[in-house]
């Protein structure tokens, strides 16, 4: 039996038939009979079929053998490529497959197998790592922790899916995990900090309240991680609104402590160093509530030593009520005197000490009665502000009339001296005064009416109704214009008659005057060293009204209008009229002489 063919195949024809022929040449020496020839040959024959037979079979269950090789690494190289999703390697794979015999098959597809074993091992890891922290942030944000069990049997029964789709899947679920984990962490810390400033604020032991919450938000170490589970939130905001309640609680005690202090440390005339030592304490009476951190500052112990300190206080107003009572009464007195309104008699001082000698009322109630009409004054004084600014103009402008009338009556007004040019141009401010002086009257008695009206009650100046004053005022200015419109009509008669007598009788000294115009108080010098008139008194007896003015008679601190119920009788004694030139007029004008109106 040949192969025939192959090279290989020639040479062993060529090698059988040569050993052939040897053998026969053998058995021809040997004399061997044909049937024993054929014999031996046919026993040849059946040696060589059994070892190709064999060859072939041996060939056979190595092609097998490669087959189920082959189809082992390919059930393999597809379950890695399931898992991994390599899904592009499969339609590579079936062209080698159709191009490649066995061998080559197995030669190809075995390092594509080693390839993606260890980039599934590598994958795990990945999926492993990934889902571990996964489960630990999920542990954190929930409260509670897993074990590494966990995380393993998780793995396992999930491992038929490796693919990047999966791995990028379980990447953005762990990224956001990690994102609500910093926001919580955040908040954590916030939480942390606003318990630690209202804990200092209030001198409360923060490690304490803390701990009471979680004690892993004070005592941090490797192996313990600050809590951010929403019960421990929650807690923290608990404890927040806990805080602030006790801080506007203390806030609003400290605030009526330090009110009293106030109160008292007026009331007692406290020194400024005893004030300073609640300098800190009296700062919240200005401030906000969220403005109140400075550390300790509300804590217990400054709330009682700022009580202690009311009390003590107290202790000593007790004693002192008396002496308080007469200041504060003081200051009722002063307050309507500045305001020229008349005081409550019902708490005079005189009053007063007798009924707190006789025991018959509480130095306290009398105390705070007087606080009451103190208070009532200043009202009553701020609403009768513009009224009363009305009549200090108003009262301006009357001396500033005076002072021009003696400043017109100067004969040496105008004669070159130290502070002439000052006089004059007061003389042109206060011409100018003078001129608003009756629209300023009309406007305060407008003004005055209405505010009776809106008041329902009289505007009473040092116990006088204001509007009497202003009509007497009018009525006493009316008479003297009209007493200065006659004067006039006097002077030009006078003139004329003294005309007339010089053309009948020739020229004569005219009579002096320059007396009649010498105040008896001259001048007096003023800041700027120019001299200035005094103003005038004027004497009683005379048939010419005077116009009056408070600061006339009397300071206004003594009242201004209480001396102006009465109309003067004094004159204006502008010009003197001599008794000779009287006579002449009368001699002249006989009975005719009167009144310019008549």
């Amino acid at each position: 039996m040949q192969v025939l063919g192959s090279p290989t195949s020639v040479r062993i024809d060529i090698s059988c038939g040569s050993l052939l022929r040897e053998l026969q040449h053998i058995w021809d020496e040997i004399g061997e009979s044909e049937a024993d020839k054929e014999r031996m040959l046919l026993e040849i024959e059946r040696e060589c079929l059994q070892v190709y037979r064999r060859k072939v079979d041996e060939a056979s269950n190595t092609k097998a053998r490669l087959h189920q090789s082959v189809a082992a690494k390919e059930a393999e190289l597809a379950t890695l490529m399931a898992a991994l999703g390599e899904l592009n390697l499969h339609s590579q794979i079936q062209i080698d497959k159709k191009s490649s015999s066995l061998k080559e098959q197995l030669a190809s597809i075995t390092p594509l197998v080693e390839d993606l074993r260890m980039k599934k091992e590598e994958r795990m890891k990945q999926f492993a790592d990934i889902k571990a922290q996964i489960e630990k942030i999920t542990g954190e944000i929930s409260g509670y922790t897993h074990l590494n069990g966990v995380v393993t049997r998780t793995l396992n029964a999930e491992e038929q899916d490796l693919s990047l789709r999966k791995l990028t899947e379980y990447q953005t679920h762990l990224h956001n995990l990690q994102k609500e984990k910093s926001g919580r962490l955040h908040k954590v810390l916030e939480y942390v900090n606003e318990v630690h400033s209202l804990c200092g604020v209030l001198g409360v032991d923060f490690e304490k309240t803390v701990s009471e919450v979680h004690p892993s938000l004070h005592d941090t170490g490797y192996e313990q991680s600050t809590n951010i589970s929403n019960s421990t939130l929650e807690g923290l905001d608990k404890a927040i609104l806990k805080l602030k309640a006790e801080r506007k609680s203390r806030i609003q005690k400290l605030k009526d402590i330090v009110a009293s202090l106030f109160e008292l440390w007026n009331l007692m005339d406290s020194p400024q160093e005893e004030r300073n030592l609640f300098r800190k304490v009296t700062f919240i009476l200005e401030s906000p509530e969220p403005e109140i951190a400075e550390s300790g500052l509300l804590s217990l112990e400054i709330i009682d030593k700022a009580a202690s300190e009311v009390e003590r206080l107290t202790k000593l107003k007790a004693s002192r009520m008396k002496e308080l009572v007469m200041k504060k009464r003081s200051e009722l007195e002063e307050i309507c005197r500045k305001a020229h309104i008349e005081p409550d008699t019902s708490t005079a001082a005189e009053k007063a000490n007798a009924l707190i000698d006789s025991g018959l009322v509480d130095p306290s109630e009398l105390l705070a009665n007087i606080e009451v009409q103190i208070t009532k004054a200043k009202d009553e004084a701020m609403s009768r502000k513009e009224i009363m600014d009305r009549i200090d103009r108003w009262l301006a402008a009357c001396e500033e009339e005076n002072w021009l009338e003696d400043y017109n009556q100067d004969e040496n007004r105008y004669t070159a001296g130290r502070g002439v040019h000052i006089n004059l141009k007061r003389a042109e401010k206060a011409r100018v005064s003078v001129t608003k002086i009756p629209a300023m009257v009309e406007n305060l008695i407008n003004r005055t009416l209405a505010w009776e009206d809106s008041k329902k009650m009289l505007f009473l100046y040092d116990g006088v109704r204001l509007i009497s004053i202003l009509e007497d005022y009018k009525l006493t200015r009316r008479l003297k214009e009209e007493e200065k419109k006659r004067y006039r009509d006097q002077k030009k008669l006078q003139d004329l008659l003294l005309t007339e007598k010089e053309a009948m009788y020739g020229s004569k000294p005219s009579p002096k005057r320059s007396n009649s115009f010498k105040k008896p108080n001259g001048y007096r010098a003023n800041g700027n060293g120019s001299m200035t008139p005094t103003p005038r008194r004027l004497s009683l007896g005379s048939a010419t009204p005077e116009l009056l003015t408070p600061r006339s008679y009397s300071g206004r601190q003594n009242g201004y209008f209480k001396e102006t119920r009465r109309l003067s009788t004094a004159p204006l004694n502008f010009v003197a009229i001599s008794k000779e030139d009287t006579m002449s007029y009368a001699s002249v004008c006989g009975s005719d002489l009167g009144s310019p109106h008549g």
